[in-house]
């Protein structure tokens, strides 16, 4: 069996250890090892291979991948924390609801709150 297989086979065996049940359906995407690993860890269990079947689970942790996306560049997941754990409360003064205002209302309101972080920030480096 390539190494591929035998990665995914690994992958199912410890999926199956944590949810503790057989799964009446197996839903992946269209990898190749996938159905080696389904032939050799649950073979009485029905598995789907559709492009769109699995968008559900995707989308239910989109804001995690969003989050593993803005950790990219950062050495470790502390750092990581530390830097979103603050921008988070930082980021929203910088996104105005941009659908409820007209460009030239958005271009103002940015300058604005540009011109009161850059008060902040100044004072914070003066005190």
């Amino acid at each position: 069996m390539p190494a591929d297989g035998r990665a995914a086979t690994r992958f199912f065996r410890t999926l199956l250890k944590k949810q503790g049940y057989l799964p009446r359906v197996l839903i992946t995407d269209k990898l190749r090892s996938y159905p080696v690993a389904h032939r050799k860890t649950m073979s009485a269990t029905e598995h789907r291979q559709n492009k769109y079947l699995n968008n559900r689970c995707e989308n239910s942790h989109q804001p995690t991948r969003q989050r593993e996306h803005a950790m990219k560049g950062f050495r470790t997941v502390g750092s990581a924390q530390r830097f979103l754990a603050s921008f988070s409360r930082i980021s929203p003064h910088f996104r105005p609801p941009r659908d409820r205002m007209t460009a030239t209302d958005h271009r103002t309101e940015l300058a604005a709150r540009f011109r009161v972080w850059d008060q902040v920030t100044e004072q914070a480096l003066t005190a």
